[in-house]
């Protein structure tokens, strides 16, 4: 007999491609320990939930949130992709991820039990890793609070629906849905100064402007327009009280708005913080994807050098 000891025979996770919930728990459990102990990976809890195609089409139509608020373009969308599925002329994802803490991942019911294994480790530990340490993500969203901000908005629309009726609500969401894509932050926004912090800017400034002030300027032929200084002054100090310049525009009409009411306004809130939040999304998608796919690579590959697949 040789001197090194047989190294023990390794079962297989599963040996064929039908899936069951406890196959399902027994492949996550193994992907957990080598993204977790072996890749040192950072991830929120994860939830997994399996899916109809149905429901993945519900997800489409909300854009892939598992709560949202009502809205037309929402069953516009659910319509468009269904018949475009049961035509035949597009699939639907293997696996929809929600950035929230615990971290949602759908998986579809039609998937085999190798397709169930690969989205497994690509979304539950690729993107939840991601997500949960990616700087953008970091700065712009809360993966604690998504969901109960989402059911609140779901509840304030319906309650908002009913005390001033379908049509105005849809109104109002019709315009913000139209400047979501310009109520968004892309940079951090500057926190404002107390009244001593103003008052040495102030200074400063001035001490600026004196410093390079030069009589030269004396023999220049007066402005025609007399208080075209007086001007300039009130449409700085309008500037200012107004936060200009501004490039959120749903911020600008939440905030400065002459006409809107107050469930207006936070309707508009509603819409600007949602769109915020999948600001990371559109910024990082290439990376996020690469992320997943290092991820899920490496795991696919420990699972089948191990034997368990």
């Amino acid at each position: 007999m040789s001197a090194s000891k047989k190294k023990a025979k390794v079962t297989p996770l599963f040996d064929n491609a039908d899936w069951d919930y406890a196959t399902v728990d027994k492949v996550f459990q193994a992907i957990q320990t080598i993204a977790i102990e072996e890749m040192g990976l950072e991830v929120y809890p994860t939830q997994v939930e399996v899916i109809t195609s149905e429901q993945m089409l519900d997800a489409y139509s909300s854009v892939g949130m598992p709560l949202m608020y009502s809205h037309w373009s929402f069953g516009k969308s659910f319509v468009r992709d269904e018949a475009s599925y049961r035509g035949g002329f597009s699939g639907l994802a293997y696996e929809i991820v929600i950035n929230s803490n615990p971290c949602i991942c759908y998986i579809m019911e039609e998937n085999s039990m190798t397709m169930q294994t690969l989205v497994l480790a690509h979304a539950a530990f690729g993107h939840n890793h991601f997500f949960k340490n990616n700087h953008l993500f970091k700065q712009w969203t809360d993966a604690n609070a998504i969901l109960d901000y989402l059911q609140f908005a779901k509840n304030y629309i319906a309650k908002c629906e009913e005390k001033y009726g379908l049509k105005e609500v849809e109104k109002i969401l019709d315009s913000a849905h139209a400047l979501q894509g310009q109520g968004i932050d892309k940079f951090t926004r500057r926190q404002k100064l107390d009244s001593a912090a103003l008052r040495e800017k102030e200074l400063v400034r001035a001490e600026y402007e004196r410093s390079q002030y030069s009589e030269l300027w004396r023999t220049l032929p007066e402005s025609k327009s007399k208080d075209s200084h007086e001007i300039d002054q009130i449409e700085k100090e309008l500037a200012r009280k107004l936060g200009l310049p501004e490039s959120n525009l749903l911020y600008f009409l939440e905030k400065h708005s002459p006409i809107l009411e107050s469930w207006q306004r936070e309707i508009l809130r509603i819409v600007r913080s949602i769109a915020q939040y999948f600001y990371p999304q559109r910024q990082t998608k290439l990376m996020n994807e690469g992320c997943a796919c290092f991820v899920h690579y490496h795991i696919m590959n420990r699972l089948y050098d191990t034997g368990q697949i």
